[in-house]
Formats: structure tokens, sequence, C-alpha cells
């Protein structure tokens, strides 16, 4: 992912709800979000290259599991790591061990992957954690938080964006249509996902890109026929059930597909 906005304990049926864009390289392959062949509770996109995820949930225990990641934008060059990022996605959602403890474990071996901001959250607590510029996690309080190619909650535009558009559906009447109706209510929040407005250059981070590369990597959702926004998704985990909704697109921003799912939680 490279936008993930996340209420936490902000609304009384969704005790977490979650928007993202997953940006890349449209030529590599991935699968589009589904139950994961090898583990049946586990629900999410899966990276064909590597093996991991940017964004899964997993229905296993009572209150749910969900990691998602980002990468972290230090300049041009590449960050070749020996361990995959979306690796830290698939061995949460599809492990035990708390979020807390999790997160904490990744200090002695965070150096090991690629640069990258994690979220992850089993139920009862929601942490952040990265490696760059040095390992660091958080317990994430109940609130509005971002999570881009920066440090967790920087106020980069596409982050305060897709937080506010956040903010603005969780009290309207589409938050409280239940899970019958979710697809139609969720339209709202695609279509701030969709937004391709370039933030003005006082706005920009400075990520040792240049400034050219840095407006067009300023939307929430980057228009680019090499690399840009595949998936927009959302996930909202209530007492009884996850909502997950992906909607996929082609290098040219059209629409390839929506697939949305009901995963009951045990009770």
């Amino acid at each position: 992912m490279c936008l993930v906005a996340v209420a936490w304990h902000a609304h009384p049926r969704w005790r977490l709800a979650l928007i993202a864009n997953r940006d890349e390289f449209h030529a590599r392959p991935a699968a589009a979000a589904g139950a994961d062949p090898d583990v049946r509770d586990v629900y999410g996109g899966r990276d064909l290259v590597a093996g991991g995820g940017w964004l899964q949930v997993s229905t296993a225990s009572r209150g749910g599991r969900l990691a998602a990641v980002t990468n972290v934008r230090a300049g041009i060059a590449g960050d070749a790591a020996p361990r995959s990022r979306g690796w830290l996605v698939r061995d949460f959602v599809r492990g035990h061990d708390p979020a807390a403890a999790f997160a904490a474990n990744l200090g002695a071996t965070a150096t090991g992957y690629g640069r990258f901001n994690l979220l992850a959250c089993d139920g009862a607590a929601l942490f952040a954690a990265g490696n760059h510029p040095a390992f660091a996690m958080q317990s994430v309080s109940p609130g509005l938080h971002a999570m881009s190619n920066g440090a967790f909650d920087a106020p980069w535009p596409k982050s305060m964006r897709a937080t506010q558009a956040l903010q603005a559906w969780l009290p309207s009447a589409a938050a409280d249509a239940g899970e019958a109706g979710i697809g139609d209510a969720i339209e709202p929040l695609f279509a701030a996902l969709r937004d391709t407005s370039v933030a003005p250059d006082r706005d920009l981070p400075e990520t040792g890109v240049g400034l050219a590369l840095e407006r067009a990597l300023s939307p929430p959702f980057v228009l680019d026929a090499r690399y840009g926004t595949r998936c927009s998704s959302v996930v909202l985990m209530g007492a009884q059930a996850i909502v997950f909704a992906e909607r996929r697109f082609d290098a040219f921003g059209a629409v390839l597909g929506t697939s949305l799912a009901r995963l009951p939680l045990p009770r």
C-alpha cells in the first residue's frame, strides 16, 4: 500500500474502518483480494513475486486480525533487502502473537526488510511500526490516523485528504447502513480514494525524488501507465464480521473489477 487512513474506535458499529490505495508497477503480478489458497481464514491481495501481501485480514480469532504495509520513500535509489516487507503482513495475519508483541519482536529483524511502515491489529489493539530511519513502534490511539510513505501520521496532502474523507463518512447515514447495504454505502470512500488532484508545491514533502516526481505521487490516486494505483480497498471490522471491499484498476485508471466479501468472525 502507499496510502492508508484508519479510524480506530471512532464508530459504534465499526471498531476499525480502513481505506487504502496500493501503488505499484502495473507489470508486477498480483492476485486480487480473495481467500488465501493455503490458509482459508486469511483474505486479501497477494504479491505473486515475493509471496507476501499489502493488506490482509484473518478471521481465525474472535476479534479478527488485520495488517497493512507501505514502503517509505527516501530518494530515487531502491531499497533491496533480504526480506520482502509484504511478509510482515503475511506473517502477522497467519500468526497468533498480540499486535504489541509482534511489533516489539520486529526490533531484532527490522533492518532485514525493505523500508516499511506497518499497521497490525489483533482485534483488541492496533500498533504501528517502521524501520526508517530507525526501528520504532507505537500503540495507535483511538481516533483517525494516516500512513503513507513517510512517518506515521505525517501530514502529507494525500494522507490528510484520505483522513478527511473517512472522518466525513463515519457520522453519515451510510456508515450505519449495515452489512446488507454496505456496497452502496462505501461508494463515497471509493470516490475519495479516486482523487487525482495534484497537491500544491508548498504542501509537498521532500523525500529526495525531485519536484516532478513529488507532484506526480502527491494525489491519493496515482495515475501513470507504468507505476500507479493498482487497487483501492475499504475494510470494516465489526463485532460479527469483517467487510473487505477491493476495486482494481488498469494502467489507465479504468476499473477492472470490484469485489466485496463479508467474512464472519467466530463467536
